[in-house]
């Protein structure tokens, strides 16, 4: 794996757009949520990072409104440092796992309609909107689990007042809530609204989130939806917050987080 760099446009050449059965570490009893059909619009992506073993967390990615569904992640003990480059992910382009010889094709600079699957950076610019992190990088705790986030395929784009008001708050009281657990999976979603930036990229609705932590053996979990009408962040059991996402308002079909095991 190796990164590249081509004027304004950065990516990684990765090897694992295929399936999460490759990283079910990041799953509660190693079951994903729900997956929607997938008629190659929807692509479970398994991150990692350019010359590092192992993965970081884990996506499903819509290409066609061009924002993921949800990232699962571990929650970690610690904070880091952020950068401000932002990376997309050449095989989203592809469509196909494991092409054989394409970090050559990256190498070679021919990645022609590298957005047409994803969102890129230039999508963006002025716009009115933040990219938005569903793996947070306050729920890391080192250099590279931080670095790994900045992939457009963990973002969406955010109305900067929810990014940087309620939002962030909730990430900081999730921290505060799982900083005892000794282990806790975390999932983080969007549900796409009715518009979009540059015409491509699909904004995000609502965000949501869910927790199951694991302390030896004891489970609790907690869910959270928002902007509510009040711009705050709805909490709520884990159930509830199903429920909410199965409706017609929302993703309008049957979600699960955790498969009702937590």
């Amino acid at each position: 794996m190796k990164f590249i760099s081509s004027g304004a446009v950065r990516f990684f050449c990765f090897t694992e757009v295929s399936t999460f059965a490759n990283c079910p570490t990041f799953f509660f009893s190693g079951n994903p949520p729900t997956i929607f059909p997938n008629n190659n619009r929807y692509k479970q992506i398994c991150q990692c990072l350019p010359n590092q073993p192992g993965f970081y967390y884990a996506t499903l990615y819509d290409t066609t409104n061009r924002i993921p569904v949800y990232s699962a992640y571990l929650f970690r003990h610690g904070n880091t440092d952020r950068q401000t480059t932002w990376y997309i992910e050449p095989q989203v382009l592809i469509l196909k796992p494991h092409l054989d010889g394409f970090t050559d094709q990256c190498m070679k600079g021919g990645l022609r309609g590298i957005g047409q699957h994803q969102a890129k950076n230039a999508d963006y610019e002025n716009s009115d909107y933040h990219k938005g992190h569903l793996y947070p990088v306050r729920h890391t705790a080192t250099q590279e689990q931080m670095k790994a986030t900045f992939t457009l395929t963990n973002a969406a784009p955010q109305e900067s007042w929810f990014n940087q008001g309620s939002w962030s708050q909730h990430e900081a009281n999730l921290r505060n809530i799982l900083q005892a657990c000794p282990q806790a999976f975390v999932v983080t979603g969007v549900v796409p609204g009715a518009q979009t930036i540059n015409n491509r990229v699909r904004v995000a609705a609502y965000y949501w989130s869910a927790y199951c932590c694991d302390n030896n053996g004891q489970l609790t979990s907690g869910g959270f939806i928002g902007p509510d009408q009040n711009r705050k962040v709805e909490d709520m059991p884990v159930q509830n917050l199903e429920a909410r996402l199965s409706d017609q308002n929302h993703y309008n079909s049957p979600f699960s987080v955790f498969n009702g095991n937590c």
